[in-house]
């Protein structure tokens, strides 16, 4: 560990979460190289010569993984209040996108957003994510529905990586919802993406991973399956929308195609959460549009630790059904209306996060070889991030080493 200087991190409570969620070194230690932990664990281990440039003292704070936001729509125009009171007087998320409102009102007003103006209004959101330790941020399209605007709203997710310190993960979701000139033509708008779309945007660099909606006010099982089988030719990995309204069996669809991640889920069932434990599709729970919704359905988190799921949470930070930013709230809300536990939580928001994104192998647990982004908090133990309601404990943020 002499081959160059670093920087040690001591003094830390340490959650690694190469074990259990909850489990702390008392007096911990990160030593960081080049950006990457090249250390981590009890100080009492810690070699002799670590070529030490920089000594942080963290004074007994909680040292975790930087936080990893695994589900986002940030990148928009507009927003949808007018919406949202229509829900306070009894209309339905369905209700209100059949009467082209919905994901088809943002699509206006993001079609007509030039990509200065998108990237300046994600970037307002993106510095209050980043503001709770998050160090990674999966932003996906889905608002343009044509390709002009969906290059523009990828171009912007990647400039938001170009003005912050923060990784981003992008999802093409051309397949988000029917476009009014598809004129309720599924099947061709379907192929428009698949043979148009994603070929064009994949060419230019802009997709890291290709996500649908699969329900019954957006797309069938067959269509997701042919973008699917699409995205899996130009060797992308695939996500997916899946059982937030109805059961369309898309936890399984996801399963099927070895999907990343099926998220929302509140209606899957048992056959679903078998199929994705066996494929390794991570669960993406979303208790922000479940609050915003006033759904009532819950997802099935007692059967995806019956069949050993791992499970994720996200903001869904998006103008219509989540409009939050804040993923120490997500956690609150997981354990509030879902029963996940502290160590789900935790794990949600890092490790099983990471594993959402595909990136389970470089970031969201403390290990040798992995980026050094490090959240240090103003706490002592894990539950104390979890059980605050609009309470930002963050003392520091460490991305890369920095």
């Amino acid at each position: 560990m002499n081959n160059g200087p670093s920087r040690i991190f001591l003094n830390a409570r340490l959650a690694c979460l190469t074990g259990s969620a909850t489990e702390v070194i008392a007096d911990g230690a990160v030593v960081e190289r080049d950006g990457r932990i090249v250390f981590a664990g009890s100080a009492a281990a810690l070699p002799r010569d670590t070529g030490t440039s920089e000594v942080f003292d963290c004074d007994g704070r909680l040292v975790t993984p930087g936080l990893v936001d695994c589900h986002t729509h940030i990148v928009y125009a507009g927003n949808r209040a007018a919406e949202f009171e229509q829900r306070l007087l009894g209309k339905t998320y369905a209700e209100i996108a059949r009467a082209g409102g919905g994901i088809a009102a943002t699509v206006r007003e993001t079609r007509a957003a030039d990509e200065d103006h998108l990237t300046t209004g994600a970037l307002a959101r993106v510095d209050r994510v980043i503001a709770e330790g998050v160090t990674t941020l999966e932003v996906k399209s889905g608002y343009g529905l044509e390709l002009a605007s969906e290059q523009r709203m990828l171009r912007a997710a990647r400039a938001i990586a170009e003005r912050r310190p923060i990784r981003v993960v992008t999802s093409f979701l051309g397949a988000h919802a029917l476009p009014p000139e598809a004129a309720g033509d599924g099947d061709a708008y379907i192929t428009e993406v698949c043979e148009t779309m994603l070929p064009a945007l994949a060419a230019e660099g802009l997709v890291d991973a290709v996500d649908g909606f699969c329900e019954t006010i957006a797309f069938s099982p067959a269509q997701i399956n042919r973008l699917f089988d699409k995205a899996r030719k130009q060797g992308l990995p695939v996500k997916l929308h899946a059982d937030q309204l109805s059961n369309l069996g898309g936890g399984a669809i996801a399963a099927r195609h070895g999907a990343l991640s099926a998220d929302h889920l509140e209606y899957a069932d048992a056959e679903s959460a078998a199929a994705m434990a066996a494929a390794g599709t991570v669960a993406v729970i979303l208790p922000g549009a479940f609050y915003t919704l006033r759904e009532t359905r819950r997802p099935p988190v007692e059967e995806f630790r019956r069949h050993g799921v791992r499970m994720a949470i996200a903001t869904d930070c998006n103008p219509g059904s989540s409009p939050m930013t804040s993923l120490l709230l997500a956690m609150n809300m997981a354990a509030t209306f879902f029963q996940m536990t502290v160590a789900e939580c935790l794990a949600g928001v890092t490790r099983e996060a990471a594993r959402a994104l595909g990136l389970g192998d470089e970031i969201g647990t403390l290990a040798p070889g992995k980026w050094c982004d490090l959240a240090i908090w103003e706490v002592e133990q894990p539950a104390e991030l979890v059980y605050p309601i609009g309470v930002n404990s963050l003392h520091k943020r460490i991305w890369r080493g920095k």
